[in-house]
């Protein structure tokens, strides 16, 4: 399957049946830690109206959750947010964004369960939350592209310098992105796609 540019994926649906041309779905999460996008990216990338788990976060969470760099986020997800896009006709993708809280880390295991592939979304200003979400992701066996999600007041990094930071074998792809665009989510999800094929055809892809 052709995977060579975003261009191809229709766009928004009015309705939230599934196209009647589908033949093949894959399951794909969204991880990262707390506050990195997961929420924004299922909601601008799906064609249908997202679903989302989201609670207001209380005076009870202090101490207990990081809001590190999101001190204006009054909502939390905790348990995920789903929604659906369709890569191409035939080919449609349930999109699992997983909560970024640690105290709701245990429900990843199940959303992980049957994932083809898996994005980790990144904040720059917080680069040590990355490197258990990816390791949870190699326990699993799950493949995984990393998405640098650009924050207006985050430093700015060479892609080349942060996949030494976070200790990114060469084969692994890394991208920017903005989370809050349709387009640029879904062309993260066209690299882990392309990604996924690649490694279906080298036989690397259990």
């Amino acid at each position: 399957m052709d995977f060579n540019g975003s261009d191809t994926i229709p766009g928004p649906r009015t309705e939230d049946q599934l196209p009647h041309t589908a033949q093949a779905a894959a399951k794909i999460v969204i991880v990262g830690g707390f506050g990195v996008g997961k929420t924004t990216m299922v909601g601008s990338v799906s064609e249908i109206t997202p679903l989302t788990t989201e609670e207001t976060m209380t005076q009870a969470g202090i101490g207990v959750d990081d809001n590190f760099g999101s001190a204006s986020k009054t909502a939390t997800t905790v348990a995920m947010d789903f929604g659906r896009i369709s890569i191409t006709d035939q080919l449609v993708l349930y999109l699992f964004g997983t909560p970024g809280q640690q105290r709701f880390w245990f429900l990843w295991n199940g959303l992980f369960e049957g994932a083809l592939g898996a994005v980790v979304l990144v904040d720059t200003r917080r680069l040590e939350v990355s490197f258990d979400v990816m390791g949870r992701l190699e326990e699993r066996g799950v493949p995984f592209v990393v998405a640098i999600n650009s924050f207006p007041d985050a430093p700015r990094y060479d892609l080349e310098e942060l996949r030494t930071a976070l200790d990114l074998t060469p084969d692994i792809p890394i991208i920017e992105c903005d989370a809050r665009r349709r387009a640029s989510s879904r062309d993260v999800l066209m690299t882990l796609m392309r990604f996924l094929h690649s490694l279906a055809m080298t036989g690397s892809l259990t």
